[in-house]
């Protein structure tokens, strides 16, 4: 598949427009609600039968992880999850854009970019069922470890981005090599002075990042009305560097974007900032009741711009699956549910000294100190509860 980074040069109002309000007639789609394939004339993919059933089994498959989590939760299971429903198609175009030696910042909710790094599920449900602090090795899936101070990834991710580029591992043409970053956060977060001061590192430094914001219209009870009086994605010209909107809905459109947007890092072109326009269907974590500050009316008007069904409806309509492939996806999915479901009441509980454990990569004198004391107040207990 060819990528492109047209589109994301000088010619950038003219091309997404600053006219774009609430999606907009600029907003970047490849597919449309009712599963019309459209196309963009400056970032347009040719997609193949594979890929396209790929996307749609990572959506179904990551839409189980959420709701078991959240039945999980809901069963006293977990201490808490935040839910991802309806941002499935945000979620895997952008996961599914990225080469392996992209490295990812998550916030708290990035469930179905960390399935694409492939990080096993059950370690995001260990970090909500509070007996690790997210057992995954980033380095091993250039996956970071959930972020849950608001906007403090697009921080570490530019910082990270500035040492790549310093290790010369952005811009030399090999495609094995030349390497981005992603930061993803929300909208909410995009007030955050955290995102504002990596958008101003980012910009004077060309650092290879891609700020990733997920627009689901909820800062948990504050719309995105009064957060920003202009579109989020023009919040980057000012910054230097471009911005574009695309359907947050829309699998095809966010992948094409994304990997453009990534593909500019690698070339060693700077930050882009891609503002995927979704919508948040479920509750903002399961602590939250949504029914008290937003209207029904307006989920069931989202409901029909379900990712999953619309790429479900083009799937079907251009005989690229059957019933005999829906019924074993969802085979698997029940398999899957059944993984988490019995992995997670087998998690271990943590030992009181894992605490120490990863602290530092090397051990300093004053945690030696507190280990040691902590070790000897647990002897005082019977059994010493090691």
């Amino acid at each position: 598949m060819p990528v492109t980074t047209a589109g994301f040069g000088p010619d950038l109002v003219e091309v997404f427009g600053p006219s774009q309000r609430d999606g907009g007639p600029d907003l970047i789609q490849l597919l449309t609600p009712e599963g019309e394939r459209v196309h963009h004339p400056e970032l347009d993919l040719d997609f193949s039968a594979e890929q396209l059933r790929g996307f749609y089994r990572d959506m179904v498959l990551t839409r189980r992880i959420d709701t078991e989590a959240t039945a999980l939760q809901r069963h006293g299971e977990l201490g808490i999850w935040a839910q991802l429903l309806g941002q499935e198609a945000a979620q895997i175009g952008a996961g599914r854009a990225l080469k392996k030696q992209d490295f990812v910042f998550p916030t708290y909710r990035e469930h179905g970019v960390a399935y694409c790094k492939g990080v096993d599920p059950l370690n995001l449900l260990g970090l909500f069922r509070g007996v690790d602090h997210g057992a995954w090795d980033p380095n091993e899936n250039n996956f970071g470890l959930y972020t849950i101070v608001i906007g403090a990834q697009a921080l570490h991710a530019t910082g990270y981005a500035m040492g790549i580029q310093r290790d010369g591992d952005v811009g030399t043409g090999d495609p094995d090599r030349d390497a981005a970053v992603i930061a993803h956060f929300g909208d909410g977060a995009s007030s955050q002075g955290d995102v504002n001061e990596a958008f101003i590192f980012a910009a004077s430094y060309n650092a290879p990042v891609v700020f990733f914001c997920q627009n689901n219209q909820w800062a948990i009870s504050e719309p995105i009305e009064r957060q920003s009086r202009i579109p989020l994605y023009q919040r980057a010209l000012g910054f230097g560097f471009p911005g574009v909107r695309v359907d947050g809905n829309d699998v095809l459109a966010t992948y094409a974007v994304t990997q453009a947007a990534l593909q500019r890092a690698r070339e060693g072109q700077g930050p882009t900032f891609v503002e995927a326009y979704t919508y948040r269907m479920g509750a903002h974590t399961t602590t939250d009741d949504p029914t008290r500050y937003r209207l029904n009316d307006d989920v069931e008007h989202w409901k029909l711009k379900d990712p999953i069904a619309r790429l479900e409806v083009y799937l079907r309509r251009n005989g690229l699956v059957d019933d005999a492939f829906v019924d074993e996806l969802k085979q698997e999915a029940d398999e899957l549910g059944h993984h988490l479901r019995e992995g997670c009441k087998a998690l271990p509980d943590p030992k009181p000294m894992d605490m120490f454990d990863h602290v530092y990569a090397e051990e300093t004198e004053e945690l030696r100190v507190q280990r040691e004391g902590f070790a000897s107040y647990l002897e005082t207990f019977e059994g010493g509860h090691h």
